[in-house]
């Protein structure tokens, strides 16, 4: 018993001059970063020809828990289990309290998977097709295909003419996605915004694929304009093009409708093949009124979408929908597993479709509307507030991302866990983002800006390049 160990017992730090925790996941002492600089082209203030220096973080080593051998009387004191007890409740406190400061990436944090701990003393893997069997029985296929079927009835594409997984992340459905529309033309050129994803100039680094990076709007949006003229000089190759349905750092939703016009109507007819990457949006967009359709009565070949993030499972996981008609150029019978190879990974993770299925059967198409809508007006309220402020800011129509001016503290941003990206950062309203988290941010921010710039004695930067001069609120642009 661990409450049992003697006065005389040495205490297992000192036995092992164990370091002590650090202060990061003491929720009272957070420390302030101080990490190496490494610098960007792009960004800067507007006309200054001055480059932001990309701020990263610290190296982690400088932090991590190292692993040690048992002392041989480690079972009769029990110090060490006691230890790890430590260990891992003052690291359940860190995570209370980052949950509480958690706004710049769209996780939602709001769920409760408290039935399914049942489950966790089992290994289940889903390695192989979701929809062939393995000889391994410690599966959740069932699952799987039940969560398949819905968000193929969500993109409206049949059973019998669909074929997806559950994927571990976003960027494997991006992976594969992207490795699809390769197989279907193995001579394209893949087609992508620069406000895409980093994983799809990922993907066309290992599949050796020419990109071509297409101009946007400062919404975030694929320019069209440019996306013609690229296509142009390219009449002869075929096109893979990404689309995204909510980019990583504005939120902008590329224009499905005007994509697939412009490849038609410039000699493309029948040869392209498009991936919706909608990581956050794809899932949100159907429960948005007046909203264009992610639909596979479209002329698209797949759509990723990613499972922690606005449906809400405590661990990483996507969902990968295409045509059955394609997954046939890139998958392989396998004897070892008695089943089909098209998945990016081997094994995949056979617990994450029970979340999934949990989520859906819980809240299914009502529940999400109603989250869809909250985001959406809680988002509004961010940016009204901001702009009361006088901050400059800027919110898509079709989007809960609000871009604002990046804080000037570092600290602040580590604070809040903002993403930025040169001169903006953005807030990701989920549906644990409530009005008084909202508020608790503001007030802050207000404070540190009036230090920040001195009492209105220094001017914002102008973001205009960023969020467009309408949206910019420096004195410049101030109306």
């Amino acid at each position: 018993m661990v409450g049992s160990v003697g006065n005389g017992s040495m205490d297992l730090r000192e036995k092992e001059k164990v370091e002590p925790l650090p202060r990061e996941f003491d929720p009272e002492e957070i420390v302030p970063p101080k990490p190496p600089l490494e610098t960007e082209g792009a960004g800067g203030e507007e006309g200054s020809g001055k480059s932001r220096e990309i701020v990263l973080g610290r190296n982690v080593h400088t932090m991590c828990f190292a692993i040690k051998e048992p002392e041989a009387d480690d079972e009769v004191t029990g110090e060490r289990e006691a230890y790890m007890a430590s260990v891992l409740a003052r690291y359940r406190r860190s995570l209370i309290d980052r949950t509480k400061h958690h706004l710049g990436y769209p996780y939602n944090l709001d769920f409760d998977y408290g039935a399914l701990g049942q489950l966790q003393h089992f290994s289940i893997n889903n390695l192989g097709d979701p929809f062939i069997e393995s000889n391994y029985g410690v599966h959740s296929r069932q699952f799987e295909v039940g969560v398949l079927d819905w968000f193929a009835r969500l993109w409206e594409l049949e059973k019998n003419e669909y074929w997806g997984y559950i994927t571990n992340c976003g960027t494997e459905g991006n992976l594969h996605g992207i490795l699809v529309g390769r197989e279907v033309f193995p001579d394209g050129i893949l087609y992508a915004s620069g406000e895409s994803h980093y994983s799809i100039f990922k993907a066309a680094r290992m599949y050796r694929m020419e990109c071509l990076k297409v101009d946007t709007l400062a919404s975030g949006e694929i320019d069209c304009t440019h996306f013609k003229a690229s296509l142009l000089q390219n009449m002869e190759r075929p096109a893979i093009v990404n689309v995204n349905i909510g980019t990583t750092v504005k939120g902008a939703v590329d224009d499905l409708d005007l994509v697939i016009k412009t490849l038609e109507e410039n000699g493309f007819k029948d040869r392209f093949y498009i991936h919706c990457d909608g990581a956050l949006f794809g899932l949100m967009m159907p429960f948005v009124k007046r909203a264009p359709k992610v639909t596979f009565k479209k002329p698209i070949g797949s759509v990723s979408v990613s499972g922690h993030k606005f449906v809400g499972c405590p661990m990483p996981c996507g969902v990968q929908i295409t045509r059955l008609q394609h997954i046939n150029v890139l998958s392989s019978n396998v004897e070892y597993l008695a089943s089909r190879d098209a998945t990016i990974m081997g094994s995949r993770n056979g617990h994450a479709p029970i979340f999934l299925w949990y989520t859906l059967n819980r809240k299914g198409y009502r529940g999400f509307q109603k989250e869809v809508q909250k985001c959406l007006r809680n988002a509004h309220y961010l940016k009204d507030r901001l702009k009361e402020a006088g901050i400059s800011v800027m919110l898509n129509e079709l989007s809960s991302t609000v871009v604002f001016e990046r804080p000037e503290d570092e600290e602040f941003v580590r604070q809040w866990q903002l993403a930025c990206e040169g001169n903006i950062a953005h807030v990701v309203v989920m549906p644990n983002v409530t009005i008084d988290k909202l508020d608790s941010f503001l007030n802050e921010l207000l404070r540190h800006r009036s230090c920040w710039y001195q009492k209105g004695n220094i001017s914002p930067p102008c973001i205009a390049a960023d969020i467009g001069e309408e949206n910019c609120c420096c004195a410049l642009h101030k109306r």
